[in-house]
C-alpha cells in the first residue's frame, strides 16, 4: 500500500499529462472538446480513473468516449515516460456528471427563487385572517371595581378573624 499523498500527487500529475496529451498527440477525428476535470489512483498505484467532459451533444459525448478508449495505450505509455514509475497504473476514462449536477441544481434554485417571489408578492397586500392580537386576555368584570374600592376604605367585612392577627395577639397575651 503506497502513501495517500504519493497516490494523490501521482493523480495530479496523470491529470496534467493526459490533458495535455490529449491536447498535442491524439489526432482522432471523433475527439471533441474534451476537458479532464479529475484523476484518482488506487491506493497500491496500479489503477487510474481519469474523470472529464465533453462540450457538446449525446452523439459527440459517445465518440469522444470510444476516441479516449482507443488512444487509452498512447495515453498510459506517455503517463509512463514523463512519470518515470516502476509500474504504470491502468487508465480507465469516466466521464464526468459533476457538471450535469451542478446545472441541475442551479436550476432547482433558480425554480425556488421565482417560487419565493412569487410568494413575496402575493403576500404584499395581505392581512391576518383573524383578529389583529389572536391572544386571549383576563376578561375585565364589573365587580371588580366595586371590591377594590370596599377594600381600600376599610369597610369590608371584618367578620372573619385572620390567623394571623390572632396568634400575634395570644402570643402578646401569654408574656
Amino acid at each position: 500500500m503506497a502513501d495517500p499523498a504519493r497516490a494523490r500527487k501521482l493523480a495530479v500529475r496523470i491529470r496534467q499529462i493526459v490533458s495535455a496529451a490529449i491536447e498535442t498527440q491524439i489526432k482522432d477525428p471523433r475527439l471533441g472538446m474534451v476537458t479532464v476535470t479529475d484523476a484518482r489512483v488506487t491506493g497500491d498505484l496500479r489503477e487510474a480513473t481519469v474523470f472529464y467532459t465533453v462540450y457538446g451533444d449525446e452523439t459527440q459525448i459517445a465518440d469522444s468516449a470510444t476516441a479516449l478508449t482507443s488512444a487509452t495505450g498512447v495515453l498510459r505509455s506517455t503517463v509512463g515516460k514523463q512519470t518515470g514509475i516502476k509500474f504504470v497504473p491502468t487508465l480507465t476514462f469516466v466521464a464526468d456528471i459533476v457538471p450535469d449536477t451542478a446545472r441541475e441544481l442551479e436550476e432547482a434554485l433558480e425554480r425556488a427563487r421565482h417560487a419565493d417571489a412569487e410568494l413575496a408578492r402575493a403576500r404584499e397586500g395581505a392581512q391576518y385572517a383573524g383578529e389583529p392580537d389572536p391572544y386571549r386576555k383576563p376578561a375585565e368584570d364589573e365587580d371588580t371595581d366595586e371590591d377594590e374600592d370596599t377594600v381600600a376604605s376599610g369597610t369590608a367585612d371584618d367578620s372573619g378573624d385572620d390567623p394571623a392577627t390572632t396568634r400575634s395577639a395570644g402570643m402578646r397575651a401569654n408574656q
